[in-house]
């Protein structure tokens, strides 16, 4: 059992339907894993071992009695402290909610364990899931498995670096601003942002939040593109009283073979400048496709300017977000936004204009943002995906001073506000978009993931693409050292 803990959950739920392996064994494998190596990293904030060896027992004796098993019968898995879990805290890092305990399962949790799935810990986030880091008060500094003074990423930072330490079997995350992405690619791993509003986001809110927030989704994580696949296939569709009235089918992939994809390919914007490395890394990439055949474009985007896209993205994000705010705190914003320097960051102007527009504006951000949306439309009438950066470096090292918004990164030896690299998660996620972040190797001894984004409902598409680069390209590489 020396190296279950790196394969894939599909991997492993082959050998549990084989017997090769039980799943009580296999659980333990997994736990003592977690005793040994997660006090160094800080990925996996809670657990309940009894319940998830009773489950895991129930499973060995579904098989050894021959009854039906789930796709997951079995295997250990975590997920975000954000969703909630019977008897577990649900907090999103926040003190107030310290004993914010769970009495039902989230959408998520409900279809892993319908899957017979043995979820059996929760994984760090940042304060109220708003940073690419992952710390807070109440459970401490989550670090990256590659390098322990860098971050994993976040929000979903304690998923991405659990899997890449080989800590889980398969986890699940939430995206609004990379939470997803941004965590799979500083970590090694896969990870998936659907298209807005195909997997539900139930039990994954504070108490009182009941109504889905504009942009945001959950997704799988996971160590291959078969597990995003198989995961993602469990969670996606409707649920509640949507399911009375609709179905989800989503279009087959785009093509069948490499060669035959048309596939543009970023490698920055001056919307957020990309670490050298990293775009070498993209460029290999594509040269890479382009010899298996598939047609590249270096440069090709649609035809809106990238600046237009990240306001549209930071003004309807930051309104969203909002919702989070006191009244206090939104007459806070509006002085704050009245005495604001005339040097400061565009982002910093956009946050407090957001936090405090009126409904009738946002309307016309809406409105915006659907024009937008037509552009991307256009454009995958030419092209079937595009090829863009992550973030605008590797994992970056700690740095929990201040503000996220104040603080900044090294980008090509210059210091970058860090909130610019939100056009990255924006430029797709805003609107609706699908993408998936799969490895691509490493820079400067880092992990590097590329964003493949496809058109809405194309979700698909965006992971057989990962599936395509994992089998002839890259595949998941552990850290050293675990």
């Amino acid at each position: 059992m020396s190296e279950f803990h790196f394969e894939s959950a599909t991997r492993l739920m082959s050998r549990l339907d084989a017997r090769e392996i039980g799943a009580r064994e296999l659980l333990d494998h997994f736990l003592g894993r977690v005793e040994r190596h997660n006090p160094t990293i800080n990925a996996i904030v809670w657990q309940d071992a009894d319940r998830a060896r009773a489950e895991a027992d129930d499973s060995d004796r579904r098989r050894a009695a021959g009854q039906p098993t789930g796709p997951l019968d079995g295997l250990p898995v975590t997920v975000k402290e954000s969703f909630d879990l019977v008897g577990s805290p649900t907090t999103w890092g926040v003190p107030e909610y310290r004993d914010n305990i769970a009495d039902t399962d989230s959408a998520v949790v409900e279809k892993y364990r319908a899957a017979g799935a043995v979820v059996f810990g929760k994984t760090n986030v940042p304060f109220l899931l708003s940073d690419w880091q992952s710390f807070n008060s109440i459970y401490g500094t989550c670090s990256n498995p590659w390098d322990l003074t860098r971050t994993p990423g976040g929000s979903s930072g304690g998923s991405a670096a659990a899997l890449a330490a080989g800590l889980t079997g398969l986890d699940a995350g939430s995206d609004i601003g990379a939470s997803i992405r941004n965590p799979a690619h500083y970590c090694g791993v896969f990870g998936h942002k659907p298209t807005w509003e195909i997997v539900s986001g139930r039990g994954q809110s504070l108490p009182g939040d009941h109504a889905p927030m504009d942009i945001a989704v959950v997704g799988p994580l996971a160590r291959s593109a078969a597990d995003l696949k198989l995961a993602f296939g469990l969670l996606a569709g409707a649920d509640g009283p949507a399911a009375r009235g609709w179905r989800l089918a989503l279009p087959e992939p785009r093509r069948r073979e490499l060669r035959d994809y048309r596939v543009g390919v970023l490698l920055s914007d001056p919307q957020a400048e990309v670490e050298q490395s990293c775009q070498d890394a993209i460029a290999a990439l594509a040269g890479w496709l382009e010899g298996e055949g598939a047609t590249v474009e270096v440069g090709a985007k649609p035809d809106f300017p990238t600046g237009e896209a990240m306001e549209v993205y930071t003004m309807l994000l930051r309104a969203a977000t909002s919702k989070r705010m006191s009244d206090e705190m939104v007459a806070l914003a509006r002085e704050d936004l009245g005495r604001l320097p005339a040097d400061a960051i565009p982002y910093r102007r956009r946050m407090l204009e957001a936090q405090t527009m009126l409904h009738r504006d946002w309307l016309r951000w809406n409105e915006h943002r659907y024009e937008l949306m037509a552009g991307w439309e256009a454009w995958f009438e030419t092209f079937d995906l595009m090829l863009c950066p992550t973030a605008s470096s590797p994992a970056f090292p700690h740095d929990q001073a201040g503000e996220r918004h104040d603080r900044t990164i090294t980008v090509n030896g210059r210091p970058q506000p860090t909130v610019d690299q939100l056009f990255w998660a924006g430029y797709p996620c805003g609107y609706y978009l699908p993408s998936t972040v799969a490895p691509i190797g490493l820079a400067d001894g880092l992990p590097v993931g590329i964003q493949i984004v496809g058109r809405q409902y194309d979700d698909l598409t965006c992971l057989h693409m990962a599936a395509l680069i994992e089998e002839g390209y890259c595949r998941f590489s552990p850290p050293p050292g675990y």
